[in-house]
């Protein structure tokens, strides 16, 4: 049956366009009851059970499915999620609202309804002849869904009312809108809310505690206290941004100082941060939002504070004034030559929240349901939740989500999600490190694994189609030891002219995925493999990143090669690629490689191959410093494991060989080889990756810092950078042109991913190079293997496919990718931090020399070279007397009673994991040396500063 809806649609110019589209409505679709003899042929996949399992209910002992309403979908999801749960009908109705609503949620009920074990029956009630209904005139969209969903309530219970009796089954609407249960119930539908069927389950009370706290503003009134503005409707917002009233951009809570944030404006080339500052300005946004802001007027702008406040005190709403009194200090604890546009935050244009994780903080008061949950993420406030397992969920790892942040509450209220585990224990916290990172780390799908090559697999005669036979050249790869994702190989050779030859060969990742599968959609989604501290989380299934795309020695593997001829000055005279077959003759670590480097006795043909390369290396990294590309430096350390309890027995700085930076060039050279191939034959479409110069305010700490030295760092230009780092030595302090370059590395921003086509600047400042892009690591990075398809397409190696030549699909690849990239980096240096701390709980006291990196107006963050380890010292202890800080922004300096403390000064520091607040173990240390009128201090290190590295 044919029929047409009619709607109106507003065009970009604002003219009102009616639309009318055919609309097919059908009488063969099931019920989805796996043995209904009424409909036709039953689909296959998850269908309903025919005698339902799952909870017993109180209110509906009978057997039942549910079907509910959009709203209950929305809010509920981690309910719905729950194994007990099961048997639910799933309208076309809700099911594309929630679509429309909320991404996230959508893929979540579309992973339910694929578990065949919970079955969720997806019903197109829309198409269908008996449930699909117009709407009426004078009826709203969302009255007119309502109706739709209880016209496929009331044919399913008459559908079923036909069946057997033993096969009589009732369906019950579950919606918490009150007009649409007293609706409900007038035509003789069983309807309840959410909370009294879930609360009926009298077999699952902790279901209770997983139920969304949907309280509205309007009717939790705990205090009587507003405490917080109205937040303005998102017409208002709009309409403001739209007339330059507010501002719109990304909501950045300050990791240091609970009471201060950033946003971040974006949009139509604006990129600029707004301060704001204040219990109350701040206005119940959460880290990530997506916010509206007025800017304060000039006299009421602020500097960045220099004071460190973290939110250890749980503040009640009769409590405030202690927060108030603490933003009077961040209003003069800023340099009032460092003034920032200022704002407060009117409205939320779009809520980021997530499943968090952290714990429980008790209530003292016996017998208390309510309790306050303390995220591991000091960015996010503390959350209010209802729960009746409070003994049971001490000391645990906990998921909590947010439902709500009332105007009369000091903190979002939420709900209990899932208890991850005891807190300390090493599984728990890598899980907590990846689920708080946003790291995808399930295990592949069977989909996924199906587009596997089938073993045993071999290179057929198809495969050599477009591809060169290299097996001949003494290839061969250098790597960290233990690596088994093997993505690149070298070789060089002289030629009889007398040049050189050098190749760079890749795995070709992009055999074996191909686009738009699911293997290459699960690899897109990851973007980046993770390295944590005992665990990889690969972007590919391991068949691929440890065995056929693994360049591994002495197997005949598939690659992608960029060939250079190059004469003894390293100057490249001749450039191709091309797809080929490679047999590696070696795979070797970075001090193997070294070690026959440097060795008199070797002179096979491996030997002579890598002393080329690293003759070449050498040349072509003062080529590239002379350009005025950085060499920037981040303290970076490795693990010794007890190979019996896994537990960290020694932890060094990683010790940095000439074959590291041999491997780095070439790689270099490749990527910037191949970007320019690319962006030759796909100006609007290429994937490049840039690195953007930083904004002169960047620097001033860096020249502060070095100024106080004695030594001058010019930063109008990279390679300006590069020659004063280059000259600021001092003999009496040879660490100090290292510490000038971890900090140079903090003054950096971050390098992204962008498409060629969407953007001008393609400058990449820290290599100093005019393009780049990412090539030769496609086992651990998808952007790889775009680029690897361009490349193949540009040399006629394969096809092309429409969304490789689409550069808004690009563009949005992007950014995931900087993001995955951006998460990717945060998890491994979380699980750095975590091994670090079992390293010290392990080992007891220990006396280190520290310097200091910055100083604060209330402490001094220092680093310990031999560990990498990070840490600020607190010259004000809780319940004592405050000593006497004179703090310098110009030098910078700070002096406690009458003990000065410098950038970079040398300090004494004992060192020890307390491990009092299990939420947040702590490294503690105690100043030996220089100690301020000869007390000891604290020392609380926060989690290294995320800086990302412009590579």
């Amino acid at each position: 049956m044919l029929t047409s809806r009619t709607f109106l649609k507003r065009t970009r110019a604002g003219a009102v366009m009616k639309v009318v589209r055919e609309h097919y409505l059908r009488d063969d679709i099931s019920c989805g009851v796996a043995t209904c003899v009424l409909c036709g042929d039953v689909p296959a996949g998850a269908l309903l059970e025919s005698q339902p399992s799952g909870a017993s209910s109180s209110l509906c002992p009978d057997p039942h499915y549910l079907l509910m309403d959009t709203n209950v979908l929305l809010h509920q999801i981690d309910i719905l999620e729950d194994p007990v749960i099961r048997n639910v009908i799933i309208l076309q109705t809700v099911l594309q609202e929630v679509r429309n609503r909320s991404a996230p949620v959508y893929k979540r009920i579309k992973d339910v309804i694929s578990n065949p074990e919970k079955h969720f029956y997806s019903f197109t009630n829309e198409h269908h002849k008996a449930t699909y209904i117009e709407q009426e005139q004078g009826e709203n969209s969302n009255d007119r869904n309502d109706r739709a969903i209880r016209v496929a309530v009331k044919w399913y219970n008459e559908h079923m009312a036909k069946l057997p009796s033993e096969e009589k089954i009732q369906v019950i609407l579950l919606t918490n809108d009150r007009k649409n249960k007293e609706k409900a119930e007038e035509e003789g539908i069983t309807a309840f809310t959410c909370e009294e069927y879930i609360k009926s389950l009298i077999a699952n009370p902790e279901l209770v505690d997983r139920l969304a706290c949907l309280n509205d503003e309007t009717n939790e009134i705990e205090s009587g206290r507003i405490i917080f503005s109205e937040h303005l409707p998102l017409s208002k917002l709009q309409q403001g941004i739209k007339n330059g009233l507010y501002l719109q951009g990304t909501f950045r809570a300050n990791r240091d100082n609970y009471l201060e944030a950033t946003v971040w404006i974006h949009g139509d080339g604006d990129e600029r941060e707004i301060i704001i500052q204040g219990l109350r300005n701040l206005n119940r946004a959460v880290h990530e939002d997506i916010v509206a802001v007025e800017l304060l007027s000039k006299d009421a702008w602020a500097a960045p504070s220099s004071v460190i406040l973290l939110d250890d005190q749980v503040q009640d709403e009769d409590e405030l004034e202690k927060e108030e009194e603490k933003e009077k200090s961040l209003q003069t604890s800023g340099s009032k030559t460092m003034l920032r546009p200022t704002g407060r935050v009117v409205g939320i244009i779009k809520r980021n929240w997530r499943p968090f994780c952290g714990m429980l903080s008790k209530s003292q008061i016996k017998e208390a349901r309510r309790h306050l949950f303390t995220p591991a993420d000091r960015r996010i406030p503390r959350i209010r939740i209802e729960t009746r397992q409070a003994s049971t969920l001490e000391g645990q790892r906990i998921i909590v989500a947010i439902d709500g942040w009332p105007r009369t509450s000091r903190y979002p209220n939420g709900h209990f999600v899932k208890n991850l585990g005891q807190a300390g224990d090493k599984e728990t916290e890598t899980e907590v490190l990846l689920l708080e990172h946003d790291v995808p780390h399930q295990p592949f799908s069977q989909v996924v694994l199906s587009f596997l090559p089938k073993m045993p697999w071999s290179i057929t005669d198809q495969d050599m189609k477009f591809r060169e036979d290299l097996r001949h050249l003494c290839v061969c790869s250098v790597d960290p030891p233990g690596c088994t994702d093997i993505d690149d190989a070298l070789h060089c050779r002289e030629l009889e002219n007398g040049n050189l030859e050098v190749g760079v060969h890749i795995a070709d990742v992009s055999h074996f995925i191909r686009p738009g599968n699911a293997l290459d959609q699960e690899s897109a989604k990851r973007g980046t493999t993770v390295y944590l501290c005992e665990k990889r989380i690969d972007m590919v299934p391991e068949l691929l990143s440890s065995n056929l795309c693994s360049l591994r020695s002495n197997v005949d593997r598939l690659a992608f090669s960029c060939i250079w001829e190059m004469n003894h000055n390293a100057e490249i005279l001749k450039t191709r690629f091309t797809k080929s077959v490679i047999n590696s003759k070696a795979s070797l670590t970075y001090a193997e490689a070294q070690m026959r480097i440097d060795s008199a006795s070797m002179n096979d043909d491996i030997t002579v191959s890598l002393r080329g390369l690293n003759k070449l290396a050498k040349i072509l990294k003062k080529l590239r410093i002379d350009k005025g590309a950085l060499t920037l430096s981040s303290p970076e350390v490795r693990f010794h494991i007890d190979s019996e309890t896994h537990d960290p027995i020694d932890l060094q700085t990683k010790e940095l060989k000439e074959t590291n930076s041999m491997v780095e060039e070439f790689m270099l050279l490749a990527n910037i080889s191949v970007a320019q191939k690319i962006y030759d034959e796909f100006s609007e479409h290429a994937l490049l990756r840039k690195h953007p110069a930083p904004p002169p305010s960047n620097y001033d700490i860096l020249v502060k810092a070095a100024k106080s030295k004695g030594l001058e760092i010019k930063t109008d230009s990279a390679k300006a950078l590069a020659d004063s780092l280059d000259m600021a030595e001092s003999p009496s302090f040879p660490y100090l042109n290292t510490l000038l370059r971890i900090l140079a590395t903090r003054c950096m921003m971050q390098a992204v991913y962008f498409c060629s086509g969407m953007d001008s600047d393609f400058h990449h400042y820290g290599l100093a190079s005019p393009i780049y892009t990412h090539f030769t690591s496609p086992i651990r990075r998808y952007a790889d293997i775009i680029v690897h398809r361009l490349l193949a397409v540009a040399i006629g190696a394969d096809s092309t496919y429409p969304d490789l030549t689409d550069k808004h699909k690009l563009a949005d690849l992007c950014k995931n990718l900087n993001y995955r990239h951006k998460m990717a980096q945060y998890a491994q240096r979380a699980s750095v931090a975590f091994h670090t701390q079992l390293f010290f709980k392990n080992k007891g006291e220990v006396n280190e020399e520290a310097y200091i990196l910055f100083v604060r107006k209330n402490a001094i963050v220092v680093l310990i070279p031999k560990y990498g380890l990070e840490g600020t010292v607190f010259f004000e202890e809780k319940d004592k007397p405050k000593p006497a800080l004179v703090y310098n922004d110009e030098v910078p300096s700070l002096s406690v009673e009458g003990t000065t403390f410098y950038t970079f000064d040398k300090v004494r520091v004992n060192i020890m994991l307390d491990a009092s607040n299990i939420q947040h173990q702590k490294i503690r240390m105690a100043l030996i040396e220089p100690k301020p009128n000869g007390k000891h201090q604290l020392v609380v290190p926060g989690e290294r500063r995320r800086y990302l590295p412009c590579g």
